[in-house]
């Protein structure tokens, strides 16, 4: 039987031995406690020596339809609004041949081997790009699918109320296989924050779909257009199914308990990719409150900005750092938001480092697992349902669809 030993597991003392198989965790032992196969070792073996091993990743938010990950280099203007950015890369997709497949596919890759196992993204629907990012998106998780799963916000970037036809290509992007829908700064980029709220909501229970919600707005208007969320959440019965994306506007002091208390009481989750120096929701707080904090990578390398490397050891580190964490409770929070948040946030109720779980094992070189946060070492090993599918930070195969891992 397969096994991983040696392993420095988070929230265990002792070193631990993981067997499995058909992709499956079937034991979780002290490695003391686990003898060693006959003739003294097995082809089947990964000795992690020593080493943390942490369950897969899981990127709670991003964009690859927008990237430029792996082509040339691209300067991004110094705009300061989200409505600027929006314009300059409705401008300029179609000259740099967006959205991109190939792009997207090494976007993934760099995912897959820094450990990510599943991922949702955001996809540009409207008039202008019509569902070809959506079927973009589509064909590179047909390419990779078995080492990554990815799941698909339909997002009308360009506006919803303000941008006629917009509701109609969200409806056909959820035909067309997105299972959530997204929404974009109501009040401050659509004008019109209870129509598009409406509508997003409408849409979400007629179709059985999510939602995901960018929210910049920040102040007051940030937190009141929360506090209509969490309203039609309760009303609607999507309790668990709501997420609000960047949520700036949590950083409001006079109604930052109150919001965190209705989230945990009407199930809506916050999502942060800690961006530039934008307010990040509270670590601790969202946790003692049971509110969901999960962490993505946003755009990475894209016609909105240059950063970014899609791997969400980096962001849980982002994350911890941005909320001055230190100790090793905190950081273990960070990292909590990078996998069970984020995988309860997505709906991902196959997953975890537990005995009938997956075997997504991701093996880095660090003595804890709060020293992977702060540090964010390298990857040595990524394994999906078992088998190996990157070392070192390089891809080493795929199975099932046709562009192979390299």
């Amino acid at each position: 039987m397969p096994r991983v030993t040696n392993a420095v597991l988070p929230g265990r003392a002792a070193p631990a031995t993981i067997l499995f198989e058909n992709g499956r965790i079937t034991a979780i032992e002290d490695a003391s406690d686990v003898p060693a196969p006959p003739g003294g070792g097995g082809g089947e073996d990964i000795d992690a020596a020593g080493r943390t091993v942490l369950p897969g990743l899981v990127n709670a938010h991003a964009h690859i339809d927008k990237t430029l990950f792996g082509g040339p280099w691209v300067s991004a203007p110094q705009v300061e609004t989200v409505a600027e950015r929006v314009a300059h890369e409705r401008r300029h997709r179609d000259a740099h041949g967006l959205p991109s497949t190939e792009y997207a596919s090494a976007l993934v890759e760099a995912m897959v081997a820094a450990g990510t196992t599943h991922l949702r993204t955001h996809t540009d629907v409207d008039p202008g790009v019509g569902l070809r990012g959506v079927a973009a998106v589509a064909e590179v998780a047909r390419r990779y699918r078995g080492v990554i799963d990815v799941q698909q916000v339909a997002f009308p970037q360009g506006g919803l109320i303000t941008n006629p036809g917009t509701l109609d290509l969200l409806r056909d992007a959820v035909d067309a296989g997105a299972s959530v829908i997204g929404g974009l700064d109501p009040a401050g980029f659509d004008d019109a924050p209870n129509a598009h709220l409406d509508a997003v909501f409408d849409l979400a229970a007629s179709t059985g779909t999510g939602i995901d919600v960018h929210l910049h707005d920040g102040g007051s208007l940030g937190a009141w257009e929360m506090g209509l969320i969490a309203r039609m959440t309760e009303e609607y019965g999507l309790g668990g199914r709501v997420a609000v994306s960047h949520a700036f506007g949590i950083a409001h002091p006079p109604t930052r308990e109150r919001l965190l208390e209705r989230f945990a009481e009407v199930g809506v989750a916050l999502v942060s990719a800690a961006v530039y120096d934008a307010p990040v929701p509270p670590l601790r707080a969202c946790a003692e409150r049971g509110v969901l904090l999960a962490g993505g990578t946003d755009g990475i390398n894209d016609l909105w900005g240059p950063f970014g490397d899609g791997d969400m050891l980096r962001r849980a580190m982002l994350i911890a750092y941005r909320n001055s964490s230190r100790c090793d409770d905190e950081l273990l929070l960070a990292l909590d938001t990078v996998t069970t948040n984020a995988a309860r946030v997505l709906g991902v109720e196959d997953h975890g480092l537990r005995v009938g779980g997956p075997a997504d094992l991701v093996v880095v070189g660090a003595r804890s697992a709060a020293e992977a946060v702060a540090k964010v070492p390298a990857r040595d090993l990524v394994l999906r349902a078992g088998a190996v599918v990157a070392r070192d930070g390089v891809l080493v195969g795929a199975e099932g669809g046709n562009a192979p891992l390299h």
